[in-house]
């Protein structure tokens, strides 16, 4: 034993501090059991101070000497061991384990009586204990008033000044953790004390998610080496690529990725956009709250409801806005709320102005009923356009109020598929019909009127002479058109072949050539000049469609699929940019046998009015591409029918009998009728039929002797006659006229309408519904029921299958349009 003397002076000191002589029984058996611990201690732990496990025995010894002078006047009965906290340094550095298990038991069994003399008794304070384990899973703690123990680089070593004194504490208790005043006036045995060094454990910790991507695990089209370089937390790199100590080979990934850096990039999305879910967010008077507090509100302390999506979602609450934002104002609001609210409307009235005020659609009045007797006839021509339903679509997603001019009711239902069977007898298209009840108005009929299109296997559809006409004005560059148009284009040459031929036109303050004619074998250099394509300048549309179309008459092929496909957001500011100039040059070009097809992109400046009329009076037509979806669908899945005509300059004349039907009116295609006496004359332009397309169309029937507010008045006419008793039980007659993509002659087809059809088919109830949809968002006057939940059923009812789910969307839709302010 070393120093020694150091503890006996310590235990002396202690033993004065009482007024009765020490008198210790036992004491030398435990000495001795102390010596003996602590000569056991291994040479190589000597790296410890030297006066530290001195210090230890001396602190238990002076706490046992403590106890056995409290005064005998009265009997303390023993309790179970009350644990205290002490504060232990670790350093992590240390990578040796060290232990220091020092065992101190006594057997003091004789009975301790308290002097009558006044001793307080021995405060213990249990401040901040913290738990040890110990090797038989018992939880054991130390003092930090009484000895602090701290592990030193090398070794423990003991503060003096830590080392409780007789002294300390003997009046008032100090109140413990959290505030709360502690029983320690407890006397207590001290049975057992361990005290055990724990080993500092190394961990590491990432602040983001590192994960290693090999690119030959990533389905891509294009070069594996593009998918090389290194991101925050993700690094990607080619496969086969072994990684070398501090990632000396990420200069060389890097480089090789800023080669690619212009035309393959890598997009990592955030967790909140791989989630599965469309959950918007919700704000209830200016505040975010959860959905399960939105569903709790009770309707009735409801204001409004208002759906924000889009930029003006962006605009509020950044990314957390991406799904769209639901905005709910109560009835009764605090000053702070209403502080909030009125940020928020100033923001969305802002972003409304700004982004929709100046798009622009032609005015139109909706088609009106017809006295049978005055005029059976009613004609028009076909129209395969879908734009207006994308478009209404994307207005309603931002949560903005449908302007009733972008409504035109025939492209909401031809932008759905039915099941019409295909034609026969080597006809380019069947003809369907089916006659049911009007739901708007429960008195009055529908005779839909539907064409299929005969579907042409890919590897029999002629070559393609394509020349894309790209708008790069200054207008362009929003994130939904010049790069939404570049990622439409890259759908479209997906579906083209080998012996099919694109070239690419620009224009924005001029026109010019960015590639000639190229097969679509070389797909990587189409996608090169579609990706170097910038937006920037004036808009000169007119100049535009000149050189395409020369460009295409230049690479004319005969009895092939000739067609240029423009790509803008119909606003042409420089040239030939009235309606009335592009009418005219767009009917002049439709001469040289080039078809035309028309893709609308962006809003706030969207000039539909321009795009429908070029596609109109183009041979041509016309879809709005509001998202990516959109563009897989039309040039994705839809391609032959949207590229390729199988009929042109198809009209449709209807007679309707007077015997059975008092009168009628056409449901839409205010744009497309034409004159009676145009339905036989060839040279009066008309629709495209392409290949496996469907046109649908309405007529509202007020059957004979139904007395109806709608009905019109009647002109007595000297001279009328009818014969209709003759065919008395033909509803009506059914007329078509078409040509061949490249005849000028036109064919004739006729078929009768019995009055005994009746349907109630899923096609029928669906296209009613969108009709009755579109009737409610043009607020028309001609019907008498426009309850949105009856619409919701209707549709419902008539989703039948359904597998690509547009059925389903537009259901969807029209729950979004039920809480748009009106």
């Amino acid at each position: 034993m070393e120093n020694n003397h150091d503890i006996d002076k310590r235990f002396n000191d202690a033993s004065k501090l009482s007024e009765e002589p020490a008198v210790f029984q036992g004491f030398d058996k435990v000495w001795a059991k102390v010596e003996e611990k602590l000569d056991t201690i291994e040479e190589k732990k000597r790296i410890l101070p030297v006066w530290f496990p001195y210090g230890v025995a001396a602190s238990l010894i002076l706490g046992l000497g403590a106890l056995y002078f409290i005064s005998k006047n009265g009997t303390v009965e023993n309790s179970a061991p009350l644990m205290v906290e002490n504060s232990i340094e670790i350093h992590p550095e240390k990578k040796s384990i060290y232990t220091v298990d020092s065992t101190v038991k006594s057997n003091i069994e004789k009975e301790i009586e308290i002097s009558k003399s006044s001793q307080k008794a021995l405060s213990v304070a249990k401040d901040e204990a913290i738990k040890v384990p110990n090797n038989k899973s018992e939880t054991l703690a130390v003092n930090k008033n009484e000895e602090r123990y701290a592990l030193g680089k090398n070794a423990y070593s003991t503060d003096e000044y830590y080392i409780k004194k007789k002294e300390a504490n003997n009046g008032t208790i100090a109140p413990g953790k959290g505030g709360k005043w502690k029983d320690t006036l407890q006397t207590q045995n001290i049975e057992e004390v361990v005290v055990t060094e724990f080993a500092p454990k190394k961990v590491q910790a990432y602040t983001s998610s590192a994960v290693s991507v090999q690119s030959n695990y990533i389905a891509s089209n294009t070069i594996p080496q593009a998918l090389q370089g290194s991101i925050m937390g993700v690094q990607i790199q080619a496969y086969g690529t072994k990684r070398r100590r501090n990632d000396q080979i990420a200069n060389k990934m890097n480089a090789i990725n800023n080669a690619f850096s212009g035309n393959n990039q890598i997009s990592i999305r955030g967790a909140a956009s791989l989630k599965g879910t469309h959950e918007p967010l919700f704000v209830v008077n200016g505040e975010i709250v959860q959905r399960d507090y939105f569903n709790a509100l009770n309707p009735k302390k409801i204001e409004s409801v208002e759906v924000v999506k889009g930029a003006g979602a962006s605009a509020l609450y950044g990314s957390r806005g991406a799904n769209g934002i639901i905005v709910i104002k109560t009835k009764r609001l605090s000053r702070k709320e209403k502080r909030r609210m009125e940020e928020i409307q100033k923001t969305i009235s802002q972003y409304k102005q700004n982004v929709f005020d100046n798009e622009g659609y032609d005015a139109f009045e909706e088609n009106s009923f017809e006295l049978t007797k005055n005029q059976p006839l009613s004609t028009f021509s076909i129209d395969v356009d879908n734009a207006s339903y994308s478009n209404i679509r994307r207005m309603i997603n931002n949560g903005q109020t449908v302007d009733k001019n972008a409504v035109r009711v025939e492209e909401m239902i031809n932008y759905f598929k039915y099941s019409y069977p295909q034609p026969k007898n080597n006809e380019p298209f069947s003809i369907n019909t089916e006659y049911g009840n009007a739901p708007w108005n429960p008195t009055h009929k529908l005779l839909k009127i539907g064409l299929q299109g005969k579907n042409i296997a890919m590897d029999k559809v002629p070559a393609s002479n394509l020349v894309f006409l790209i708008d790069v004005s200054g207008s362009m560059n929003e994130p939904n058109k010049l790069p939404l148009l570049k990622s439409s284009f890259k759908v479209l040459l997906d579906q083209l072949r080998s012996e099919d031929r694109v070239g690419i036109v620009v224009y924005a303050g001029s026109a010019g050539m960015v590639l000639p004619p190229t097969s679509a074998r070389e797909k990587e250099k189409i996608v090169l000049a579609l990706d170097n394509l910038q937006a920037g300048g004036s808009t000169a549309g007119g100049a535009g469609i000149e050189l395409a179309y020369k460009l295409a008459q230049e690479n004319f092929i005969k009895n092939g699929n000739n067609r240029v496909i423009i790509a803008t957001d119909g606003d042409f500011n420089v040239g030939a940019s009235s309606t009335s100039d592009i009418k005219t040059l767009i009917e002049e070009k439709r001469k040289s046998g080039v078809f035309l097809t028309c893709l609308g992109f962006g809003m706030g400046n969207y000039k539909d009015n321009t795009l429908e009329t070029l596609a109109d009076k183009g041979n041509g037509n016309y879809a709005y591409i509001d998202n990516l979806q959109e563009a897989n669908k039309f040039l994705g899945k839809e391609f032959a029918g949207s590229i390729y005509t199988i009929a042109k300059d198809v009209k449709i004349q209807i007679e309707f009998n007077p015997k059975y039907v008092s009168s009628y009116r056409l449901i839409g295609y205010e744009n497309r009728k034409l004159r009676n006496e145009d339905f036989t004359n060839d040279k009066i332009d008309a629709g495209e039929l392409g290949s496996g397309h469907t046109v649908t169309a309405l007529y509202e029937v007020i059957p004979a002797g139904v007395k109806s507010e709608f009905l019109p008045e009647e002109n007595k006419l000297r001279y009328n006659k009818t014969s209709s008793e003759y065919f008395s039980d033909e509803l009506a007659t059914i007329k078509f006229r078409y040509k061949k993509p490249d005849g000028n002659t036109s064919t004739e087809i006729v078929q009768t309408v019995k009055n005994t059809d009746h349907s109630t088919s899923p096609d029928f109830k669906f296209a009613t519904s969108v009709a009755w949809f579109g009737l409610v968002l043009r607020d028309s006057k001609l019907i008498s029921k426009k309850d949105l939940n009856d619409i919701e059923t209707l549709a419902r009812e008539g989703k039948n299958k359904d597998e690509e789910g547009y059925r389903s969307e537009f259901i969807r839709l029209i729950e979004s349009y039920k809480v748009i302010p009106k």
